[in-house]
């Protein structure tokens, strides 16, 4: 006896591969898809972060500067008036130097800032993951 049935999905031979190359399409979206929220996720904390650090240098530098003028005043007008201008150029390079040596510490500091970096560990393991896999 002959069977009619109607051929369903499941049958044919193309049918395997194409379920398989649909498994494997939805696999690297979600991939995809996990590894840009981690992105979004840690841009936005980075976001965060720099506006706080900003906001708070912000502040201690205006209460520095308050500070610092007010203790200059004090210690200038303490001196002899006949060193009070000597005193004035070796502050003044004093502290021109030190804004100067700190200036190039936080450029220093910013070159080494890793934006990102979990994301991209995590898209060097998939590189890696991905080129052991396929021949």
């Amino acid at each position: 006896m002959t069977d009619y049935r109607k051929p369903t999905d499941s049958q044919g031979p193309g049918k395997g591969a194409l379920d398989v190359a649909h498994r494997v399409v939805t696999t690297v979206v979600g991939i995809v898809e996990t590894r840009v929220k981690l992105a979004v996720l840690e841009l936005e904390e980075e976001k965060s972060h720099l506006v706080q650090l900003l906001l708070m240098t912000g502040i201690s530098l205006i209460l520095l500067a308050f500070g610092l003028v007010s203790l200059l005043v004090l210690i200038f007008w303490a001196i002899d008036p006949a060193y009070r201008q000597p005193a004035l150029w070796i502050t003044t390079g004093i502290l021109l130097a030190l804004a100067l040596g700190i200036g190039i510490w936080t450029l220093v500091k910013a070159k080494r800032s890793t934006l990102l970096g979990a994301t991209r560990r995590q898209l060097q393991i998939d590189r890696a993951l991905l080129e052991k896999k396929i021949p």
